[in-house]
Formats: C-alpha cells, sequence, structure tokens
C-alpha cells in the first residue's frame, strides 16, 4: 500500500471527511487491546510501530537479536508474515521459501536470527518455544491483544514523526495516541529529525526510556559504491527515508524509483530499471527488503546480478541504556513468572 499524501499534511478535506470513520476505527482497535493475551512462559519483547507503515521496526529487531544473544539469550523473532501466501505456523528457510511464501522481512531476518511465521501469533509462541527459544521477539503485533508483552518497544522515525496524528483512514495510525502511549514502554527515535520531538517528551515524562539511534551504513555496501552513480528504488514505507540515507553515506543518486510498501516486483519492472540503469552507466541499489522480494520471483535472477543491497544497522545513541532496560525487564519477566507459580 502507497501511503496518501494527505497523513503527512496538517490540513487535508480528505482526512476531514475520513475522520468519522477513522474515529470507528479507532474505537474498536483501542477497544480490541483492551483484551488479556495469552502467557508465553517465556519473556516477550515487541517492537511495533504507532502508525501504518514502516519507521526501522526490522534493523530494530536485530539489534535485539544481538543484543540478546549478548546476554545469553536464545532469541526467536515471531512475525505475521505480511505479504507471504504461507498462515504457518512454520520456521523460515531460506533455501526452501520465498518472499511470496512468507514475506520479505523475515525472508531477510532469518539470515541472522531464526524466524517464525504465524498468522495466529498463539500458535507461533508454541512453535518458537519448540526451537529452544528463551525470549521471544515480535516484530509489529504491538496492538494485537492475542499474546502478553513483557516489554513494547515503539519505533519512529524522527523525520515523519506521526504525520497528521489521526486514526486510519483519516490518517497514519492504528488506533487512538493516547491508548498507545499508555502501553509504551520504551520509544526509539531513529534518525537526527525533530518531527519525534513531542511524543518523546510525553514517553520521558512518564518515566519511560527514549532511545535515540541511526542507521549505519554496512562498509561493504559503500565499498561497493564508491564512485558510483547509481539508480536508487525502493518498496518500502518511506523510501525518501532510504534514498537520504544513501545521499548522507555520499552515494550520488542520479534517478531514484519509489514503489509502495511491500511492492510485488514484476520481471518487467526490474527489466525495466536494469535497462535504465544501463543506459545511463548507472549501478542499481535498493534495500535488503527489496531484494528479498525480487528473489522471490520466478526467472528474475538474470536481471538483479547487478543490484547492490545497501545494508545498514542501527546503533544507538547509549547502548548502555538500552541494555540496562532489557535486563531489566528480562528479570521482571522471569521474577513475575516463578511468583505465580
Amino acid at each position: 500500500m502507497r501511503e496518501p499524501a494527505f497523513w503527512h499534511r496538517p490540513r487535508s478535506l480528505k482526512s476531514h471527511f475520513l475522520r468519522p470513520l477513522g474515529a470507528l476505527y479507532g474505537a474498536i482497535a483501542e477497544r480490541r487491546m483492551l483484551r488479556e493475551g495469552i502467557d508465553a512462559g517465556i519473556p516477550v519483547l515487541c517492537v511495533g510501530n504507532y502508525h501504518v507503515g514502516g519507521a526501522g521496526k526490522t534493523p530494530t529487531v536485530l539489534a535485539l537479536t544481538n543484543l540478546l544473544r549478548e546476554l545469553g539469550e536464545t532469541p526467536v523473532v515471531l512475525s505475521r508474515g505480511y505479504g507471504g501466501k504461507l498462515r504457518g505456523p512454520v520456521m523460515v528457510d531460506a533455501e526452501r521459501h520465498t518472499a511470496d511464501d512468507v514475506g520479505d522481512e523475515p525472508l531477510m531476518m532469518v539470515r541472522n536470527v531464526p524466524v517464525a511465521v504465524a498468522r495466529d501469533r498463539v500458535d507461533g509462541v508454541a512453535l518458537a518455544k519448540s526451537q529452544g527459544a528463551t525470549v521471544i521477539l515480535m516484530d509489529d503485533g504491538f496492538q494485537n491483544p492475542g499474546v502478553m508483552k513483557d516489554a513494547s518497544l515503539i519505533v519512529i522515525d524522527s523525520e515523519r514523526g506521526l504525520g497528521n496524528g489521526k486514526v486510519f483512514p483519516a490518517g497514519p495510525l492504528r488506533a487512538p495516541l493516547r491508548g498507545q502511549l499508555s502501553r509504551t514502554d520504551a520509544l526509539v527515535v531513529i534518525g537526527d529529525g525533530h518531527a519525534a520531538d513531542g511524543i518523546a517528551s510525553e514517553i520521558a515524562s512518564r518515566d519511560r526510556p527514549v532511545l535515540r539511534a541511526r542507521l549505519k551504513p554496512d562498509a561493504e555496501s559503500l565499498e561497493k559504491l564508491s564512485g558510483k552513480r547509481v539508480l536508487a528504488f525502493a518498496g518500502i514505507g518511506d523510501p525518501e527515508r532510504f534514498f537520504r540515507t544513501l545521499r548522507a553515506s555520499g552515494v550520488e543518486i542520479v534517478g531514484s524509483r519509489a514503489f509502495a510498501d511491500h511492492h510485488p516486483y514484476s520481471e518487467r519492472e526490474i527489466q525495466d530499471l536494469s535497462v535504465d540503469a544501463s543506459r545511463d552507466g548507472l549501478t542499481l541499489v535498493t534495500t535488503e527488503k527489496d531484494l528479498a522480494r525480487i528473489h522471490g520471483g520466478d526467472g528474475m535472477l538474470p536481471y538483479v546480478q547487478g543490484v547492490v543491497p545497501f545494508k545498514v544497522t542501527l546503533e544507538f545513541d547509549d547502548a548502555a541504556k538500552l541494555r540496562d532496560f532489557v535486563a531489566d525487564r528480562l528479570y521482571k519477566a522471569r521474577e513475575k513468572r516463578f511468583s505465580a507459580r
């Protein structure tokens, strides 16, 4: 889905006329969030957004994966597998599955951490535990009440914030902000912009940590693009953020193409991009997530051999603060379950 432009304007007639639908959607979503989920029996850390679309959940999940391993844990990611046709529960296998099967994000993450895909997250919990998980990392699912969370870390982009601040379809929010704020245990603000400053102040006033972070380009990706002029393309929640990251890393973007989030690329689209790049002497570059989707199609590999995936990792300004928060939540989660025996 491509986000409507009016979601990111302060005033819009379209948004105004859609407010009644937003109020209805929001009331249903808020009531749903009040339901009590099942206890997974092991700690559950949820990485989510207040809004529709991306803000950096996947790199946040991968950063938490590394941290949990440093703490001696065995994390397994639980994903709904958005965009995939398999309902699960199933453990993602990079050799057997494509993005058409399990979605682009799980296929990308499985190179670093075991990923369970399940439309029913309760079934996914059981599968993750059967794999020896000591901690479940939920990729999205903040608004889903199926599984009780021991900590919810909300990711927000510092440049875009919450758009017009209205509930879907009048705006990008998945539920009224008030109810979402009350269930937020930590806020991760990605980037150096100021659009999320108000939300960050609100979370800090509730004595909950605000963690600042930024996307750090992979050295190998930068080396491959050194001295190259590129044609960049992306089908993610905010393609412009990807293009900004490239420019900030010193990559010369001659042309760019933006597609809808989770866009299912056709062979013709990739062929056309390849022809355009070749004609102008450009190197094609895209995100790891997009590349996972491209490899999911039949007969498309000849067209993507020259595409450079621009890899990034999430680097926190105060890694010790994040470590202390996670360690404390794990301790409290286990203490609570031990006391309830």
